[in-house]
């Protein structure tokens, strides 16, 4: 089979003015990049469409196509009439020159040009980044200029980025050598940046700016908070990010509209696209299809009770990706086995996915499990799904998008048709945010990933009494690992009454939400000893190779 970068150039892509006229939308709301890549002109209209999210099981590292099948299900929709538009995430420089890849979908269910959205894009990560690193020189500048607002050097909480996965920016030293100003920093990578999760949340340019000014950046000598507006940063971020602020649209292989914006990693932060993307494509199309990254644990709960209760939003249908691969793999096989058959390996994995209909479930949000087909899956593994769906009381339906693009998504198109034509509950929540930090935490530890108990380090209570002092009634945003509903990346399947252990607490007041680090989170991440980058190649003539 080709590669997806051999794919994606083969096909004749639409003009992305024609792609914008699928949904109504007027070419003087477009700022184009080329003949197909746009800026929109983010909007928020009274009449909206149905919101769809697609979330996953644990994975194995390489994902499991959670992307290629939300891509899929669009182009599925498309071929049945329907006027829709997907809401993807942007990709993170870090994964693809890193371990994961792009992402970008796969195969024949991808969108569209794959290489420029994987990389450099339209600058907005890179605008981010550049915001998120002037205020920290504001900081560090402050301090040098004399001080005014007695910040503590060495309780500047506000931290560095960069769209890298380098380990070696994880502990820094500040102003090296200036016995008043030196001090111990580090570096986040721009997805799990505050100012990453400030520009996904923000409902309008306005609340950007306010959030921006919200940042708290730093503590005084005696314990005092201080926040980006007492800099006066707030009005030179935005500038940065006005631009970037409007939703990009692409499209499919298959021409489907994409709104691509925004791209929080959901093991760190909180993994989902913008609200400008979502609110934009909601008010053009009639079926959103949007997704949150990782496993229903991380992302779709986030999802839920951070983006959902923001932007005041009701998901009509949950889309629950599963594979074979990745059951096998909660199940106890070695991962160099995962294309053989086994029944019992199979059977035990699918308590993994048990555990996230249940959670899913929680939420009130009808429920639709897709089986990510692979080549080496039998009909009797896929059987042995469709009937655990049946006893669970939740529809199914093969995804091959892959190989297929929408023809091979359209029985699952179906099945989210029928259900989002059916009424549901309104969206219920994991947590109360009147509850206090940490029964929040707690709740969402034993009740929705099974622990048996919460235990805090000196560093999280201590940082815990410092957060209560400043503020109630938020979210939290848990950092964990992906591959289990534990904090311990080698507890597959679904653990239960294990001791979820909180190493640290950080106070995100632009973001509006509270950050919950646990068992030693790191939020920069490191290359592996063979990079993807070091796999790909380019010709004279612009040709990429290795990219996908």
């Amino acid at each position: 089979m080709k590669s997806d970068i051999e794919i994606a150039e083969a096909i004749v892509p639409q003009k992305i003015k024609d792609v914008a006229k699928k949904l109504g939308i007027d070419e003087d709301k477009l700022f184009c990049y080329g003949n197909y890549i746009a800026k929109v002109k983010a909007v928020k209209s009274e009449k909206q469409g149905k919101l769809v999210l697609v979330t996953a099981i644990n994975p194995t590292p390489q994902g499991e196509g959670k992307t290629t099948v939300a891509i899929g299900l669009a182009d599925g929709l498309a071929l049945l009439g329907e006027k829709v538009a997907l809401a993807l995430r942007e990709p993170s420089l870090g994964p693809v020159f890193g371990v994961k890849g792009g992402a970008a979908g796969g195969g024949y269910s991808q969108v569209y040009p794959m290489a420029e959205i994987n990389l450099h894009f339209t600058g907005d990560i890179h605008a981010i980044t550049a915001a998120n690193n002037l205020l920290a020189a504001m900081v560090d500048n402050h301090i040098f200029q004399g001080n005014a607002l007695a910040i503590d050097p060495n309780n500047v909480v506000f931290k560095r980025c960069l769209d890298a996965n380098d380990r070696a920016l994880r502990n820094i030293t500040v102003n090296a050598g200036n016995k008043s100003s030196e001090h111990e920093a580090s570096f986040v990578i721009t997805a799990a940046s505050e100012v990453m999760a400030i520009f996904c949340l923000a409902t309008s340019l306005e609340d950007l700016k306010k959030r921006l000014g919200n940042i708290l950046v730093a503590y005084t000598y005696d314990g005092r908070p201080v926040y980006a507006r007492q800099l006066q940063a707030e009005e030179a971020m935005c500038i940065l990010l006005k631009d970037a602020f409007n939703p990009n649209l692409v499209q499919t292989l298959e021409g489907t509209p994409a709104f691509i914006h925004g791209g929080p990693f959901a093991n760190v932060a909180h993994g989902c696209n913008s609200i400008q993307a979502t609110y934009t494509a909601l008010s053009y199309a009639d079926i959103v299809v949007t997704e949150a990254g990782f496993g229903a644990d991380l992302g779709a709960e986030k999802f839920f009770d951070i983006k959902c209760r923001n932007a005041e939003i009701n998901p009509s249908a949950v889309v629950l990706v599963a594979s074979i691969r990745a059951l096998k793999l909660n199940g106890g096989m070695d991962s160099g086995c995962l294309d053989e058959e086994s029944e019992e390996y199979l059977m035990n994995g699918c308590q993994n996915l048990v555990g996230h209909v249940e959670n899913l479930k929680k939420f009130g949000v009808p429920i639709v499990i897709s089986l990510n087909r692979f080549p080496t899956d039998t009909e009797n593994e896929i059987n042995m799904i469709a009937k655990l769906a049946d006893v669970m009381g939740v529809k199914f339906a093969v995804s091959e998008s892959f190989l297929k693009g929408g023809e091979g998504a359209v029985e699952l198109a179906k099945a989210v048709k029928e259900t989002i034509a059916e009424n549901h509950d309104a969206l219920q929540y994991i947590y109360d945010l009147d509850d206090d930090i940490k029964d929040k935490i707690t709740k969402l530890a034993v009740n929705y990933y099974g622990a048996g108990s919460v235990e805090f380090s000196e560093q999280a209570l201590k940082r815990l009494k410092q957060v209560e002092k400043l503020v109630k009634g938020l979210p939290i945003c848990v950092a964990k690992t992906q591959y289990s509903f534990s904090d311990d990346p080698t507890l597959l399947g679904r653990p239960t009454d294990f001791t979820f252990h909180v190493s640290d607490i950080e106070y995100r007041a632009g973001a509006g939400f509270v950050v919950v680090l646990s068992n030693s989170m790191l939020l920069m991440f490191g290359l592996p000893k063979v990079p993807n980058a070091c796999k790909m190649s380019i010709d004279e003539n612009e040709k990429i190779k290795g990219l996908y």
